[in-house]
Parts: structure tokens; sequence; C-alpha cells
């Protein structure tokens, strides 16, 4: 078995066309999903939106203005159903994003084929050898000794904040900060080339959503330069980090990856590259979202604040609890490789189909008054936000961790913590962005 890259089987979008099956249920989108604005608008996820999509089109047709279209799915159960179905519902035929653009769009070549060819998109039988060449870095024991580095610098950004403080931006001194610390760790990023890091995960955010507002004609040649620019830096400095890597391997996971063979074969540069941006991006988005709107929901439910910081045994259950409400990842994309249905949808082969785990994780006919935080809810740890089935986010246990272990610290330090209200969203419709906090850290 030859680990063959994604771009040899991805499935190239198409213009816009109607649904290829007439859809069951007649509802027009109630929100235009495919905006990066949709949710920074309404201050975070529109859940009016997705409540009205699970009770009267589960599985909706949803129409793009650059692509033909998708399926957007947002109960629990059908969420599920496509989570666990990877022979129906392909990774590796078009998945993560709604989009990668049309053929004829303008692409970074580094950027396309990486973000085609990493663990994320691969389907079995090549998902499945490739993802425990990985595991050893998330196994609890390393994520055991991985706590009592967390544990150090989680009371070191504490210490900065009560300097700043009372009211200091969450975001900017801890949920940024934090996750980056914990992913260079894993990674073995050396900590004088870390704010690179940090440039590089703020450029990309930015970036695409500048060409989206500004539309693809109006960019200049001077911000193509930049980011060109940008881009081939970042993956410089990925292959140059991974080529030390072979040379002189650590007890780090870009080791790991660097050595990794398949087969007895070394992955293929377009698979070093997709590893290298995947585990950057997608260790760090999620965690610092999930840190910042754990405070936002502890200010909005004191009540669960106070039962928390009477009870510590509730800090597992807790940390469960918060994951579920905040969400920190939107959505992710499949494309069927057959003729199917999904609950009384018919979808045709080639379809996209789009799994809305922000939508699934409030669902009530899974989560009863799923709109309340309540961190004693018993199937708490049953939430959809770090997927299910074969793709479940690998670095589930370490994203845990890093949540309970930031507050512990900080209930203990800052009992009376609370957010201010004020908040600033990214325009992003992939991952709950939230850019800025404001916390007050109590007297």
């Amino acid at each position: 078995m030859s680990l063959q890259n994604v771009t040899d089987t991805y499935q190239q979008e198409v213009p816009p066309a109607p649904p290829k099956r007439k859809p069951v249920h007649d509802l027009p989108p109630p929100v235009n999903l495919t905006d990066p604005e949709v949710f920074s608008r309404h201050g975070g996820y529109t859940h009016e939106a997705f409540a009205q999509m699970r009770q009267q089109a589960p599985v909706m047709w949803h129409p793009e203005e650059v692509a033909a279209g998708f399926w957007a799915v947002t109960s629990y159960d059908l969420v599920k159903q496509v989570e666990l179905d990877p022979a129906t519902y392909s990774s590796q035929r078009g998945g993560i994003l709604m989009t990668y653009g049309l053929p004829e769009q303008p692409k970074h070549p580094l950027l396309h084929s990486s973000s085609l060819n990493s663990l994320i998109n691969l389907d079995r039988p090549y998902h499945t050898p490739l993802r425990m060449e990985h595991m050893h870095f998330f196994r609890p024991g390393f994520v055991a000794e991985l706590r009592k580095r967390v544990e150090v610098y989680v009371t070191e950004l504490l210490d900065a904040m009560e300097k700043q403080g009372p009211v200091v931006d969450m975001v900017e001194k801890f949920s940024a900060e934090l996750p980056l610390f914990t992913l260079c760790e894993i990674l073995g990023v050396p900590a004088e080339d870390r704010p690179k890091l940090v440039h590089w995960m703020h450029f990309l955010e930015t970036s695409q959503y500048q060409a989206q507002q500004e539309g693809l004609g109006n960019v200049s040649q001077e911000q193509i330069m930049t980011f060109m620019t940008e881009i081939q830096a970042m993956f410089e400095y990925g292959r140059h980090m991974l080529a030390k890597r072979r040379e002189n391997p650590q007890e780090d996971l870009l080791s790991a990856i660097a050595n990794v063979e398949i087969d007895g074969k070394p992955l293929s540069p377009e698979f070093l590259d997709g590893s290298w941006l995947l585990i950057v991006f997608a260790g760090n988005d999620t965690t610092r979202n999930s840190l910042s709107g754990t405070m936002r929901l502890l200010t909005e439910f004191p009540d669960q604040k106070e039962k928390l910081l009477a009870n510590p045994d509730l800090f597992p259950n807790f940390v469960h609890e918060s994951i579920r409400m905040v969400s920190p990842v939107t959505y992710m994309r499949r494309t069927a490789t057959t003729d199917t249905q999904l609950g009384d949808q018919p979808i045709a082969e080639g379809d996209k189909v789009v799994m809305y785990y922000a939508a699934a994780n409030r669902d009530p006919a899974k989560f009863a008054d799923p709109h309340r935080y309540d961190i004693t809810r018993e199937n708490a740890k049953e939430h959809l936000a770090f997927g299910h089935g074969p793709h479940v986010c690998l670095g589930q246990r370490v994203a845990n961790m890093q949540l309970e272990t930031a507050y512990r610290q900080i209930l203990s330090r800052f009992p009376n913590i609370r957010w201010t209200g004020e908040q600033s969203l990214a325009p992003n419709n992939f991952v709950h962005a939230i850019s800025s906090l404001m916390v007050d850290l109590g007297s």
C-alpha cells in the first residue's frame, strides 16, 4: 500500500448548480452559512437558525455563490451517522472546508496541496497507519507529563495578568498564549521561534477574509507578493525543522512526522507540508476559543461557577460541558462516494455534505434544555465538538487537559473573575473565532 496524494483523488469543485436530488424539505437557508461574517455579526453562533434547520430540514440544501452547493446537516444523530460512515462520506474526495475554490481560481501551490494532503483528508486504508504514527504524543502518559509543564506556564501567564489587571484582554494575555506554548512543546519548536508561528497563524486568518471582502480582482500585486512571501516562509521553516529532525530525531512530534514510513517509504513532500500545516493550525485555534468561550459561559451562568468552586470534583465534566457549549469548530465537510440517503433526504454521488457540530451539540433530542450550561450534565461527554469515529480529533486529550489545568488555577486565584461584556469575533465561519475578550479579575 503506497500513500496516494489526495490531489490525485480529490473531486474538483464545480460551478453553482441545482441539487441533483430534490430537497425533501423546502426550507431556504435562514442565514447564509458561507458568509465569513455570519457569526461575527450575531456575536456568536446563530442558534435560532440552527434550531429552525434541525426542526424543519435537518438535511437542508444550501446553495453557494462560487460552487455547486452542499447539504447542511444539523441534527446530532445524522451528524454522527455521517462521521461513522467514512466509506459513504469521504474525506479524501473532498473534506474539511466548504470549498477549496474552483479550478481556475488562483491558489498558492504549496498551500493548496498541503491543505489537501494531510491526515484529516485521508480515507482508509491510508488514514489508519498515518494516524497511529502520531498517537504516542496524545496518549494519557505523554499528556500527564505535558500537564506539568502546562501548569507552570499557566502560573506564569496568570502572574502577568495580575500585574496588568484588574481588566485585561484574556485572548491576548492567556487564551492565545497557552495553546501555542503547549503546541510548541509537543512539536519541539524552540521558544525563540514561537513568535513566527503566531505571525503566520494571524496572517492566514486575516488574508482569507481580506481577499473575500475585496474580491480577488481587487487584490493588489503588492498584496499578492506579500501573501506568497509569507506562505513560502512558513513552509520553508516547517521543511527546515523536519529536515533537522530527520538528521537528529528528538522526543517530539516533529521527529515522529519527519521519520514516518508507510510500507517502508517516507512521506512525500506534500504530506510533510500538510502535516506541518494541519498540526500548527488545528492545535491552536480550537483550544484558544474554548478557553475564551468558557470564561463567557461562567459569567453568563454564575450559579455554575459557584457550583464548580464548591466542588472541584466537577472539573472533568465542566470541561466536557464547556466544549459542548462553545463548539470551537463549526463544521466539517465530506463528499458522498455513492448514491445514498441521509435521514429522509436522498443524496447523490459527488454531493458535498457539511456537518454542523455547533448545531448538533445543541440538539434537544440529545441534550435536554440544550442552551443551558450545566456542568453536572450526565451526557456532556457525548458532545461532537471533536468529531466522532475514525476522524475524531487526535488532540482532544491535550485540549481537555489545557482547559482543566487553566481553570483550576484561574478560579483558585481569581474566584470573582468575570467577562466584562466586551468581545470581538473574527469573521470566520469555520471556527468560533473569539479575537478579544475583556475580563475583570475581581477583587
